[in-house]
């Protein structure tokens, strides 16, 4: 059994993380919710109230296993401290995810890349983890050469604030009140839709579609991949889409591809039809329809549309299944 804290358990990515434990039954022993300050039963598990500690290098030391599920801060301030303890440390912030030595693990991908003394373990940009469980078996089946994607990112990839508000903004349009100035994003969501996700750089492209290049490399383990993301958020609540346009190394028909989308257990797959974002709010496999090829047949060019809920597939229902992977290989103690 383990003692685990979770840091940003008052959090919409935490309090999901506590869900996701309870609901897969992992073997926690106890569990120490942390935030920014503390506050009395705010985390409920297994039926009990758990008060809410201040987070501190000093509390976290006593556990087994430590879900950051904050800033970049947070975890760049605490897990150096954790690792020479012997704590696993699985991170949701962006703070290790490209670093060099680090591996970089969504489960249904490439759990095969852990070794025995990984204990830093970030988890990928969630329109990056949609993404590569999408292509991983395409990848598989014929090789790719290049991926061009639009991703329309929900509001709670911006966070719980973020989520108050687009429903805050929601309610004053429809109730003809003055729409409160927006302070999360740069722009109002309600009925609207921002083409930029993070700053933009020299070159025009934002953070958020940086990361979505980079993590993709990694993850799929093709280092020259072409990637090219636009990000755009839009006034869904919990689910990211995805418009992906690809090219194969191999020419293929739609058929053997469809073949292995639909024989991969992490992905649900639709022969016809279509599927949105509200669809797989509260699910944790990654949703993909309308698969075809951009030209005859065999062909390396094709499209699809994937979507996945950015707080459990995108967040912490990978986290939890990182925990997972290490106790089903014998890698941490129970």
């Amino acid at each position: 059994m383990l003692d685990v804290a979770v840091v940003g358990a008052t959090g919409a990515v935490g309090e999901t993380i506590v869900r996701v434990l309870e609901e897969r039954a992992l073997p926690v022993a106890s569990l120490g919710p942390f935030a920014s300050r503390a506050r009395t039963g705010a985390v409920r598990f297994r039926g009990t109230a758990l008060d809410v500690r201040s987070t501190s290098a000093e509390a976290l030391g006593g556990y087994d296993v430590v879900f950051f599920a904050s800033g970049e801060d947070s975890c760049e301030r605490y897990a150096g401290a954790l690792l020479e303890r012997g704590t696993v440390v699985i991170d949701n912030s962006a703070a290790f995810r490209l670093r060099d030595g680090v591996p970089l693990i969504v489960p249904g991908i490439n759990g095969d890349a852990v070794r025995s003394g990984d204990r830093l373990f970030p988890v990928a940009n969630c329109t990056a983890i949609v993404l590569c469980t999408a292509l991983a078996p395409i990848a598989r089946t014929a090789g790719l050469r290049a991926v061009r994607v639009a991703s329309y990112q929900a509001a709670s990839g911006a966070g719980r604030a973020a989520i108050a508000e687009l429903d805050a903004a929601e309610r004053a349009l429809l109730d003809g009140a003055p729409e409160p100035p927006p302070q999360i994003f740069p722009a109002s969501l309600a009925r609207n839709v921002i083409p930029a996700i993070g700053a933009l750089d020299a070159s025009g492209y934002t953070g958020e579609e940086r990361k979505v290049r980079a993590e993709t490399r990694k993850l799929l383990g093709i280092a020259d991949l072409f990637v090219s993301a636009t990000a755009v958020r839009v006034p869904v609540r919990t689910a990211h889409s995805e418009a992906v346009f690809f090219e194969t190394e191999r020419p293929v028909c739609v058929e053997a591809l469809a073949a292995a989308l639909e024989s991969d257990p992490e992905i649900v797959y639709y022969r016809d039809g279509f599927v949105t974002p509200r669809d797989v709010e509260g699910t944790d496999r990654v949703h993909v329809a309308r698969l075809r090829a951009e030209a005859d047949e065999p062909t390396d060019r094709f499209a699809l549309w994937c979507v996945g809920d950015q707080l459990r597939t995108g967040a912490a229902t990978t986290a939890v299944r990182i925990l997972e992977l290490l106790l089903q290989r014998g890698l941490l103690a129970r």
